[in-house]
């Protein structure tokens, strides 16, 4: 029987064409000295290590922080308890690349600290070959045009994900090595003025509650109203104290059972459910999801509008309102009937600076809950009600600063995203003014990588 002839060994030239990305199918225009080539070109293939020892350090979807792509929480696991999945090794230097909805950025470099880990099959390990700069592949692959690219090739409705297959022979621009480190320093100089705003930003919205309480604390406490004091002949003195059950009656809500039973429920009678008031982001709430029917009616409590409300139930309670509609509502709310409609305001405000207090009661109870009696028993000092009136005045134009501080750290924190991505999309064409046109083209490194591959591979 003939033996089967030795398959003909490539040279450098035809590895490094088996590698480049025809001119045709090249996604945009990069520098001369740069060139396109598939992800199997330079990426080393993944290996298996399976868990060894006593323990392990383990990287799953959950270890990764995909704000800011980066491994923040490694799991320690017993051997005897590793996942199946558990079987990616990892290097220096390495770039993880979630396969499961890539669009999420569940995406991480891997440094010295946790390169003795192993991580989830999810991931695709990539290793980049000599030719390549461990952080330029990094931040390329964190890029809107790698992750959006990828993000097209999704399959499965449950877990959408990708193949090994996609990321290997996606194309990637590759400059010359010096131009690489290049682009990381730049990149990483930006970043860096930009991460030292976003942490400003950051800071004055983690603090906004803080601020807000604050002024709220001072508004009840009546130290926003000292100088209208004096203006109009008028001391602390004027300011009464009282229980809530001694200025208004305090009821709850009623919910019909079964809920959605369409005995009860889909009728033309508003009906208001706890997530009405929390979803709202002002005083008023003009609208509900839900509506009864005249049966339901029955099995629970209607109020006229300019009503205040206070969730007393679950997670979210604490939170005022003000209804600007005659409506039925659940057991998860309670109404203060009897208030002043031209003080609601002040009312509303006060159980506002009283929301981390209420829910500090019930800490640690498995259904937090606020029954009328709690409610009723809250005391609140009372000035007269042109000092109420003027109060309120002072608040909204505070609180409204406050807010106006808040939503533009908000944008500051969206833009830096964007700006972000800008300064990726235009590293990879080469436009961030890096680039030299007299060094020796990518496409000598890929050849000698290509090549050693090959023979590698052969071997």
């Amino acid at each position: 029987m003939a033996r089967g002839k030795k398959k003909k060994s490539l040279t450098p030239e035809e590895c490094l064409q088996a590698a480049l990305v025809p001119e045709s199918e090249q996604p945009y225009s990069v520098p001369e000295n740069w060139c396109w080539t598939k992800g199997c070109a330079f990426l080393k293939p993944m290996e298996t290590k399976h868990p060894e020892g006593e323990v392990f350090r383990y990287i799953d979807i959950d270890a990764i922080d995909n704000k800011k792509q980066q491994v923040t929480e490694p799991k320690t696991l017993l051997v005897k308890d590793a996942p199946s999945r558990a079987s990616r090794k990892l290097r220096t230097g390495d770039t993880i690349f979630s396969m499961v909805r890539p669009y999420l950025m569940n995406i991480a470099y891997i440094d010295e600290t946790i390169s003795n880990s192993i991580a989830s099959t999810g991931f695709y390990v990539c290793t980049p070959a000599e030719n390549v700069n461990p952080l330029y592949l990094y931040y390329l692959m964190t890029s809107p045009y790698t992750v959006e690219g990828l993000n097209r090739y999704m399959k499965g409705d449950n877990s959408p994900s990708i193949r090994k297959d996609d990321i290997e022979n996606y194309p990637y621009p590759i400059p010359p090595l010096a131009e690489q480190q290049r682009i990381v320093g730049r990149i990483e100089s930006l970043f860096a003025k930009l991460d030292e705003a976003k942490q400003k930003a950051q800071d004055a919205l983690d603090s906004f509650e803080t601020r807000k309480a604050a002024i709220l604390h001072k508004a009840f406490a009546g130290e926003l109203t000292v100088q209208w004091r004096k203006e109009h002949g008028t001391g602390m003195e004027s300011w009464q104290t009282k229980k809530y059950s001694e200025i208004c009656n305090i009821v709850r809500g009623g919910s019909p059972r079964p809920a959605g039973s369409l005995e009860f429920y889909g009728g033309n009678i508003p009906f208001m459910k706890v997530a009405d008031i929390t979803r709202n982001t002002g005083p008023y709430v003009n609208s509900t999801e839900y509506t009864i029917k005249e049966a339901g009616l029955k099995k629970t409590r209607m109020v006229d509008r300019n009503t205040l409300l206070l969730t007393n139930s679950g997670a979210t309670l604490g939170v005022p309102a003000i209804c600007t509609f005659k409506t039925t509502f659940n057991d998860g709310i309670a109404a203060f009937l009897g208030l002043n409609p031209d003080t609601l305001l002040f009312h509303y405000y006060f159980w506002t600076s009283k929301t981390a207090d209420l829910r500090a009661i019930n800490k640690g109870a498995a259904q937090p809950n606020l029954n009328t009696d709690i409610i009723g028993n809250v005391e609140i000092s009372l000035p007269r009600e042109n000092e109420q009136r003027e109060i309120v005045r002072i608040l909204d134009v505070l609180l409204a600063k406050e807010q106006q501080a808040k939503e533009a750290a908000e944008g500051v924190l969206e833009q830096i995203d964007l700006i972000k991505k800008a300064i990726l999309a235009r590293a990879f064409r080469g436009q961030l003014g890096t680039n030299d046109p007299t060094e020796e083209s990518a496409q000598e490194l890929m050849k000698k990588f290509c090549f050693k591959n090959a023979a590698e591979r052969e071997s």
